[in-house]
């Protein structure tokens, strides 16, 4: 169970930090995605700096639920983007983009499922 948290935390991370270069160098991919969601440039750079902190806190052991929980909510708002307005195929990738976002997605929700409890001691106590 172990090997498979770890496969799953570091499938996540590295496909959060792949995508990452492409939003920090604006390419025009990146810069076609995020311009048909009307948010350019500000929308990529919030984007790239969620996905950039969620991939750290996937990789350290005592936040990795904080990682699952933000994966998850930045790959809904990627996985609703490609249902709505970009559409599953992006500029001709085949739909590689809404593949990468649906397995970061899955990976997440697995994780956040097997730390529950971890997530929810981060939330106040009345």
């Amino acid at each position: 169970m172990k090997l498979i948290d770890w496969i799953l935390r570091i499938l996540a991370a590295v496909i959060l930090l792949q995508t990452l270069f492409f939003k920090f160098t604006g390419s025009p991919e990146s810069i076609y995605i995020f311009e048909t969601l009307g948010v350019e440039p500000v929308g990529r750079y919030i984007a790239g700096i969620a996905e950039l902190v969620s991939a750290i806190l996937l990789l350290i052991p005592r936040t990795v639920a904080l990682g699952a929980f933000g994966g998850v909510m930045v790959m809904a708002g990627a996985i609703f983007s490609h249902l709505g307005p970009l559409g599953i195929e992006v500029q001709g990738d085949g739909g590689l983009l809404f593949i990468l976002a649906c397995t970061v997605m899955g990976c997440c929700v697995v994780l956040l499922r097997w730390r529950w409890s971890q997530f929810l001691s981060y939330l106040p106590r009345r």
